[in-house]
């Protein structure tokens, strides 16, 4: 991707990005839907218009900034409302709820994989359609991937979290919810130590090279 300029890369970068978030959040809200609160779906957010899930600092200014600076685009969306007091078999469910998140990012990454088959076997014979496709391909299963693998992260919010929570003795997992209001700080304190970006780089190298052997290469 070396040779493309950063408007070219900001322009393919654009819709992986917003469907990995936007369909990462709707997938909690619909399971959650599914088990009992219908939260989400009244307050219209079970909707594949990425514009009620736009959170202007992780879905524009950090996506664009991490571009402009690193090469590679990640971000995030408002999360869905959830009631969790809503759920049928509450703890069963929020692990649910929480891992239909990540599933839907490694689904949309096969998803664009097969966009990307495509593209490359099209760059002979329409080159105008087929190399920038090829390229959104790349991008899609990466933002995908790597949105996947920060959120299987077992720390407060994030969706491994909840997971990990619903697994653990009652007692235990509620003095580790209360982690909760400090997760964000500590992600903060990983990115800044360098210990985040080698927690989460062999299973974001691993996992995408293992999509795109599957399905470009």
């Amino acid at each position: 991707m070396n040779q493309l300029s950063l408007i070219q890369l900001i322009s393919i970068s654009i819709l992986p990005l917003l469907f990995a978030v936007t369909v990462h959040e709707v997938a909690h809200g619909w399971v959650a839907n599914r088990l009992g609160d219908p939260t989400a779906r009244l307050m219209g957010r079970l909707t594949l218009n990425p514009l009620p899930h736009i959170d202007w600092i992780g879905t524009i200014a950090v996506p664009i900034l991490l571009l402009a600076t690193t090469g590679f685009m990640f971000g995030w969306a408002k999360p869905v409302p959830i009631n969790w007091r809503n759920l049928h078999q509450p703890r069963r469910d929020i692990a649910l709820v929480a891992a239909a998140g990540p599933t839907a990012n490694f689904l949309m990454a096969c998803i664009w994989g097969l966009f990307g088959r495509i593209g490359y076997g099209l760059s002979a014979s329409i080159p105008d359609v087929g190399i920038p496709l090829a390229y959104m391909g790349q991008i899609g299963i990466m933002i995908n991937v790597a949105l996947l693998v920060l959120n299987l992260i077992p720390i407060p919010p994030l969706d491994g979290s909840r997971v990990m929570a619903s697994l653990l003795p009652p007692r235990w997992a509620y003095h580790y919810v209360q982690i909760e209001p400090y997760g964000f700080w500590i992600l903060i304190g990983l990115m800044i130590s360098g210990l985040l970006n080698t927690l989460l780089f062999y299973p974001i190298v691993t996992l995408n090279n293992f999509i795109m052997q599957i399905f470009i290469h």
